[in-house]
């Protein structure tokens, strides 16, 4: 398996202490993080935005299973060497960066994922197919605003933009590559903090029920909040109280 080089975006100062590294979810893109990067950047931390790979600038690659995206992330690093302060995944980000931080105790100190896609299947696996084939096959800026009407209206711009720089096959192949799509033995072995922002149940959410107790119960390094209201990317649905969790977690 060969990690591929991540493009990256930042905000504040890279001479800053802290540093973060934010990684996006499936169809997604770095450019998407930026409400929380922004925040960071305001709180004092230099916080990194990458593309995964098939996503956005990214190298291109035949691997899009969870392995991969987790290699290529174990292998970006900050600029000068050294643990990420945190890291940050959303979805198939925080999958990934929960392999990453299990393979590679000493790539972060500490782990936030915001409600990540650590185990999909049938109804969820369904849902995430669905999603990402409307989206590729629609990329109107109507249609992204009616989906979604709560976001911010950069959002809906860098939505569009990620759907027409990605690559539809790969989004298709990391559904099928990745049969079954389980990390929960990765997140049993966390040894580093880890803190899960999870959407509302109630409006939809990826890490829930079942899933989430066993998650918790077999990891004390894991802790978990919700963002009332929220669905799949409270980041998104829910800024401000995103970033206040996202805070709060870290300090």
């Amino acid at each position: 398996m060969t990690a591929v080089t991540l493009p990256r975006l930042s905000w504040g100062d890279p001479a800053s202490e802290k540093t973060a590294l934010l990684v996006h979810g499936l169809g997604s893109s770095g450019s998407l993080m930026w409400i929380l990067a922004d925040a960071l950047a305001d709180a004092g931390w230099h916080a990194v935005a990458i593309d995964l790979r098939g996503h956005g600038d990214a190298p291109r690659s035949l691997d899009y299973t969870v392995a991969a995206y987790a290699d290529d992330l174990a292998a970006t690093r900050p600029e000068q060497g050294g643990a990420w302060d945190a890291v940050i995944g959303h979805s198939l980000g925080g999958a990934s960066s929960t392999v990453a931080a299990a393979s590679e105790p000493d790539w972060t100190k500490t782990l936030i994922l915001i409600d990540p896609a650590i185990f999909v299947d049938g109804r969820d696996a369904s849902i995430v197919r669905r999603s990402q084939e409307r989206a590729f096959g629609d990329n109107r800026l109507e249609i992204v605003q009616e989906e979604h009407p709560r976001w911010h209206p950069q959002d809906h711009e860098l939505k569009i933009d990620a759907v027409a720089r990605g690559s539809r096959w790969a989004v298709e192949q990391t559904s099928a590559q990745n049969q079954p799509w389980d990390v929960r033995a990765d997140a049993a072995r966390l040894t580093v903090p880890t803190h899960i922002i999870g959407g509302d149940p109630e409006v939809y959410s990826l890490f829930t029920g079942d899933v989430a107790d066993e998650v918790l119960a077999a990891n004390a390094n894991i802790t978990m909040s919700i963002i009332a209201g929220a669905g799949h990317s409270p980041h998104r649905d829910k800024p401000e109280d995103t970033i206040h969790q996202l805070l709060e977690a870290l300090s």
